[in-house]
Order: structure tokens, then C-alpha cells, then sequence
């Protein structure tokens, strides 16, 4: 039987050297890393939106896209795996649990250089597909600067609330963060309105 298989295998490559098996057979090393890392982070990995108080900050927030993925830390190797894809990131102790190591991606910059290709490209069939495109929408509203507005970090404080099971786990409500962000906010009525204003 395998010495069938094996002819039946020699005979598809020669008559058709681009078909689905020659392919698979072809897949490179590094593509197989990847897919195998796209199922990592399926099962173990995070895509979260942090929102932290930060006085200094305009609206007294901090917004911190980030992208995690834990392994016991008999695992080590699988998360520097993830580096070596990545080209970045850190490994650290799980706060509370130091037998848990975490792979941790921080930075709007080097989030939209790595991660966000990466999920793309490989994690089409996601069951976390809503988490990364809400994630996806905050990462380029910030990198459009829309945070230091108002109306734009409202909205992206929304989209984070509706990540990761709609905000379950997030120690304010939201309708206490929006507050705190208008409560200094005061629009210039003239800028509101569209005039122009002439600067003496």
C-alpha cells in the first residue's frame, strides 16, 4: 500500500507539477512555522485594548494596544518561537503565576508591523475574526492620531469595550471612563462650527 501511494505520489508530480499535493509537499519552513504559530495563538494567545489611568495623559486615560501569548514555562521554546517570527516582542513571568511565561507585543508601531499582517495573512478562520477587526480599527485610528481628539478616543474606547467578551473583564464601566474623558473636554465653538479663526 505505501509503495502505491509512494508511484501514485511520483506520478502526480510529473504530470502536474502545480497541483495541491506538489504544493503541500513544497510548503517552505518558514510557512509551516507560521501556520503552526497561527494555531499557538488560536488556542493561547490575546489581543487585547488597555485602558489605563494615566493623569499626565489629555483625557486621563492611556490607550495600549497589546498582543499576548502564554505557556507554561516548560513551553519556553514555543513563545521564542513567536519571536523569531515576530522579530520582537518580550518574555516574562505571568503576574500572580510564574509558572505561566508570557509573549508579550507592545507598541502601536510594532503591532502594525508584525501582528497585524500576521493575523491577516494567517488567522483568516479565527473564531476570534470580530476581537482582531475591532482591535484592526483601533490600532489605525491611532496611528491616524484620532485619540488625541475627544469623539476619537470615545470611539475607540467603545471598540475596546466591545472586544473580549464585551468588556467582561474590565474594571470600570464604560460609561465612567466617557465621563472622565469629556469632563475637561471643552470644544472651541468657533472650530465646532467650521470658521475659520484669525490670529492677531
Amino acid at each position: 500500500m505505501l509503495e502505491q501511494l509512494s508511484i501514485w505520489r511520483y506520478c502526480v508530480r510529473s504530470e502536474n507539477p502545480s497541483s495541491a499535493v506538489n504544493q503541500q509537499e513544497r510548503l517552505s519552513y518558514s510557512e509551516q512555522r507560521n501556520w503552526f504559530l497561527a494555531g499557538l495563538i488560536e488556542g493561547e494567545g490575546s489581543l487585547c485594548v488597555s485602558i489605563k489611568e494615566h493623569p499626565s495623559s489629555r483625557f486621563g486615560f492611556l490607550v495600549q494596544p497589546e498582543f499576548f501569548l502564554y505557556q507554561h514555562k516548560i513551553r519556553r521554546g514555543l513563545l521564542e518561537l513567536a519571536g523569531s517570527v515576530f522579530e520582537t516582542g518580550r518574555i516574562f513571568p505571568k503576574q500572580g503565576n510564574e509558572d505561566v511565561l508570557v509573549f508579550s507585543i507592545l507598541g502601536r508601531r510594532r503591532i502594525l508591523a508584525t501582528v497585524i499582517p500576521f493575523h491577516e495573512r494567517y488567522m483568516a478562520f479565527s473564531c476570534k475574526k470580530r476581537d482582531f477587526q475591532l482591535f484592526r480599527e483601533i490600532v489605525m485610528a491611532m496611528d491616524r492620531k484620532e485619540h488625541h481628539e475627544a469623539h476619537g478616543m470615545i470611539e475607540i474606547v467603545k471598540k475596546a469595550y466591545q472586544m473580549n467578551m464585551c468588556g467582561k473583564q474590565r474594571k470600570r464601566p464604560i460609561g465612567t471612563v466617557i465621563e472622565r474623558i469629556l469632563r475637561d473636554y471643552t470644544p472651541n465653538p468657533l472650530v465646532e462650527s467650521g470658521e475659520d479663526i484669525v490670529r492677531s
